[in-house]
């Protein structure tokens, strides 16, 4: 693990200098990116019920601080997995970070690991996991299982190939999602030119230079590199669509084969009951991450956290339970870790941080993210993550 890096004094770009959360981000990504991309990064499924629940949900718990403790000392690193995090916070798995800056996945990796902290590579990105793996070897890489076991099989073996200790299988995409938004703001799949890109790129000459062009005469048209064992298809090939399908007869032998061939830390991402949480400790999984899947899947899917303290007693406390979907403050962190969370993951605002700034944006990003942990857990009167629990918090009468 990387030793984490103090806050820079050095003055930041000026494209940074009025992110002052990572809800800041957002705009400036929606400035700096085609609409189809940032509408694809944004979007949700249907009428967005369950992007909406996993933001409202933090309004209903209040702290409850203590005062006159000593916090001169606190820290928030935590302990995963058999490696010590300088924060209780990662990057959630993204898809097409390289359309959102050039050699995205490569950018979150860096970043992540000069903080010392948890990222996750995408199965849908766009860059070899090889070359994340050997840049950033502390990263983590994410699955969506094709489509039969011989491929299963052959994908796990190229992951464990690369290098990667720790392997995320995500478990809520039995078919695609039916997401609108998609279509509205022209983003598809396989991504198709149009004179509404074209115009895009017009009005975006940074993204177009800066990205796309440069993307373009260095490595050539971007493929979907990580889907399978080999090299998948082309952004813009028909065959894309077909690729990411026929996955409806998964089921939970596909997970204990997978057990029994991959020798490293197995996590299965986007559960959201008891039952299944339950399972995937009895399978043998090292840890579970409770996700909607940002809102992205099921639209009216709850959000991760109204389940959260339910499964972490089924699972046992000793158990890690990790999270995403929605969170943007480091008081959502803490509210996830007050109910038995082990680590929070965060995805759009790193992507768009990436957008706006690359390396340097997913670094401030995470900075601020960490200062409000830190000052929140200093109001709170902890010392330590571990210390935080459910006496730290009230429900809200909404």
């Amino acid at each position: 693990m990387a030793n984490y890096a103090e806050p820079s004094s050095v003055t930041l770009p000026v494209a940074l200098r009025n992110m002052l959360s990572l809800h800041d981000f957002e705009d400036g990504a929606r400035r700096r990116l085609p609409r189809p991309i940032f509408g694809y990064i944004a979007g949700a499924a249907e009428d967005g019920a369950s992007i909406r629940d996993n933001r409202d949900v933090f309004a209903e718990y209040g702290f409850v601080t203590r005062v006159l403790h000593d916090v001169s000392k606190r820290t928030q690193s935590v302990e995963l997995f058999g490696q010590r995090y300088n924060c209780p916070f990662g990057i959630a798995p993204m898809g097409i970070n390289a359309l959102s800056t050039y050699r995205g996945d490569l950018v979150l990796a860096r970043a992540a690991q000069q903080a010392g902290i948890v990222s996750i590579m995408s199965g849908t990105s766009l860059i070899p996991m090889e070359d994340v793996a050997r840049e950033s070897p502390a990263t983590w890489f994410q699955a969506y299982l094709p489509g039969d076991q011989e491929r299963i099989d052959a994908l796990i073996d190229r992951v464990e190939k690369a290098g990667f200790s720790t392997l995320v299988v995500t478990v809520d995409i039995p078919i695609s999602a039916n997401r609108e938004n998609n279509i509205r703001t022209g983003f598809s799949t396989p991504l198709r030119p149009s004179l509404r890109l074209a115009w895009d790129g017009v009005v975006r000459p940074g993204w177009v230079a800066g990205t796309f062009l440069r993307t373009l005469l260095r490595h050539g048209m971007p493929h979907f590199e990580n889907s399978f064992a080999t090299r998948g298809a082309p952004i813009l090939s028909p065959s894309v669509l077909r690729d990411f399908s026929a996955r409806d007869h998964l089921s939970w032998r596909h997970i204990e084969l997978i057990r029994q061939r991959w020798k490293g830390t197995l996590v299965l991402k986007g559960l959201l009951s008891v039952e299944d949480a339950v399972q995937a400790k009895r399978i043998g999984a090292d840890g579970i991450v409770l996700s909607n899947h940002g809102g992205r899947q099921l639209d009216g899917a709850t959000s991760p956290m109204r389940v959260l303290e339910a499964v972490v007693a089924a699972v046992g406390p000793d158990y890690p339970v990790l999270i995403d979907s929605g969170f943007r403050r480091g008081s959502d962190v803490l509210k996830a870790l007050a109910l038995g969370a082990r680590m929070v993951l965060v995805g759009r605002p790193f992507n768009y941080a990436a957008a706006v700034a690359g390396e340097a944006g997913v670094a401030h990003a995470i900075e601020l993210l960490r200062d409000e942990v830190d000052r929140n857990m200093a109001m709170l009167g902890v010392t330590a993550c571990t210390e935080l629990g459910p006496q730290h918090l009230v429900r809200r009468s909404i």
